[in-house]
């Protein structure tokens, strides 16, 4: 529907908006805390505890990154979020000649357990809790932080926090895998089966919205396809003879809040209450806690301009009320300057008052779902649980009635990928137009602006890391790194559960890059099915 301007009156996503909303006939809302959730997961929400402040964060050498870790916790932080750079996201050690030029870069370089003692040094992991950001070597790094907290003295029992481990938005979205799709979901099996018993504190999988929005998704498309992959882990678990009741509260949720500040609110709403019916429903969940769904948020990145940045600001405050509003259990801000490099630190702190400010100044967290009942937020709700469901049955129909299967089918044939990439293309399409409008990109602009300063990542920082790396492979005990590595590709063969594995080749000194190489031996590697 078209306005006086020309433009369509719709949100960023392509829903049509109405001029006014009026009052609809439709049944009671259940209260906050009760299913199915749509008013947010718990009775009290932020009466009872803010959510917590768990800015993302690394860069550099895994000194620099404590460093940073430290001042945060410092001014207010309440939880950790590590930020890892490509090298070790993409398994390899960073003297890989495939690492040159990007160690340290985007986030802190990991290639083992001593970069990981040196990574939390000082930081008690059985009071802080820690969420990860890796994928493909996830159940790798989740070892080496194990065997950390083991040198600190912390039960494993104690640990808190997330492991993001999220293979299929790698496959759809982010592009960040090591081995094909089927092997990688043993490791995830067997993590779950791992954490269930040995860490019940900790979430061994975030399943990410984030990464599927920020490839160029609708919001309706990142609902569905981190839902549906969170049904497919469902189903993986339940494979697995796990009791749904037992480790669907171990699921966490990691979703994009985008500059569309209603569609948003809309999307965390519609949100919990798709997953908390599909749970009962079909997957027979009978208790509150694994009915209930509990996410962390991220400020939209791809919404950031390096045209005027200083206006980054304000998007960020708008996309972390929207956050808020729609009931989030954590939150990171993203800084002003994160689309030019690394935020520098007094960016990053800004980022972090952005949040305190919405916390402690403006009232909002006093009530649970302040939109709930509005017209529009209600409709809204509706629809995008619709259009959802839509999606859901395109993929349980791929998989014959398993999301599992049609979750794996729709990556392997490239469906996603495509799916995506319409997306982005139509709301291309709408910014060229004019029916989209950015401050400062193609409305506003102004010639000549002042660059901002910003943080730079030397070559240092590599060789630091590479001299590193190479000074722990001529002083660990060789003959015990290659037993370590030989026990693990004989288990890799087995349905033997590979987590101990991987904890004794953390403590034998081995590397993120030997790891990779001695799983790929087993599992093999994969080119995904071009799609356009």
């Amino acid at each position: 529907m078209a306005g006086t301007d020309g433009r369509t009156h719709a949100t960023r996503s392509g829903i049509p908006v109405d001029a006014v909303y009026e009052p609809q006939e439709r049944a009671a809302e259940a209260p906050p805390g009760s299913f199915p959730f749509t008013r947010g997961p718990y009775a009290s929400m932020y009466r009872g505890r803010l959510w917590t402040m768990r800015q993302f964060a690394g860069y550099g050498t895994p000194a620099e990154t404590n460093e940073r870790f430290r001042l945060l916790l410092e001014r207010g932080q309440t939880g950790l979020s590590v930020a890892f750079d490509m090298p070790t996201l993409m398994g390899l050690d960073p003297d890989d000649p495939r690492s040159l030029g990007e160690v340290g870069r985007c986030g802190v370089a990991v290639a083992g357990l001593e970069d990981t003692d040196t990574l939390f040094a000082g930081i008690p992991l059985d009071e802080v809790t820690v969420s990860m950001t890796i994928n493909g070597p996830a159940a790798w790094i989740f070892a080496c932080y194990l065997a950390a907290a083991e040198r600190q003295g912390v039960a494993r029992r104690d640990l808190g926090g997330t492991l993001q481990t999220d293979i299929f938005k790698e496959y759809t979205a982010q592009k960040e895998w090591l081995f094909p799709p089927r092997p990688h979901l043993r490791l995830i099996g067997d993590l779950m089966e791992f954490c269930a018993a040995e860490t019940p504190r900790y979430h061994p999988i975030s399943v990410s919205g984030y990464h599927i929005r920020e490839a160029g998704s609708t919001a309706v498309q990142e609902l569905a396809f981190t839902l549906a992959d969170g049904f497919a882990y469902v189903e993986l678990g339940q494979g697995r003879g796990l009791d749904v009741d037992v480790f669907a509260p171990r699921l966490s949720f990691f979703f994009d809040a985008h500059i569309d500040l209603f569609e948003e609110v809309a999307k965390f709403r519609a949100a919990r209450r798709l997953w908390g019916r599909w749970l009962r429903d079909r997957y027979g969940a009978t208790t509150p806690e694994a009915q209930r769904l509990r996410f962390h948020t991220q400020t939209a990145g791809v919404s950031l301009t390096a045209q005027q940045p200083m206006n980054n600001v304000v998007r960020t405050t708008v996309e972390a009320l929207a956050a808020v509003l729609g009931g989030t259990q954590s939150l990171h801000t993203n800084a002003l300057d994160e689309v030019l490099a690394l935020p520098t630190e007094e960016a990053a702190t800004l980022a972090l008052r952005t949040q305190q400010v919405i916390a402690f100044e403006t009232g909002v967290p006093a009530v649970a779902d302040p939109l709930g009942g509005s017209y529009f937020v209600e409709a809204l709700t509706d629809e995008t649980e619709r259009q959802a469901e839509a999606l859901f049955a395109q993929i349980d129909a791929m998989g014959d009635g398993s999301m599992l299967e049609g979750v794996l089918r729709g990556v392997e044939s490239g469906w996603f990928t495509q799916r995506i990439a319409e997306a982005s293309f139509e709301e291309q399409r709408r910014m060229e137009s004019g029916d989209l409008l950015q401050v400062g990109v193609n409305t506003f602009e102004e010639p000549g602006e002042d660059a901002l300063a910003i943080l730079e990542i030397t070559m240092a920082t590599e060789a630091a890391q590479i001299a590193a790396v190479e000074r722990l492979r001529a002083t660990r005990d060789a003959d015990a790194a290659a037993e370590a590595i030989d026990a693990l590709v004989a288990a890799a063969g087995t349905d033997v559960n590979l987590i101990e594995p991987l904890v004794d080749c953390a403590r034998a000194g081995c590397t993120g890059g030997e790891v990779t190489v001695a799983l790929q031996r087993v599992f093999g590697t994969w080119r995904e099915t071009a799609a356009f």
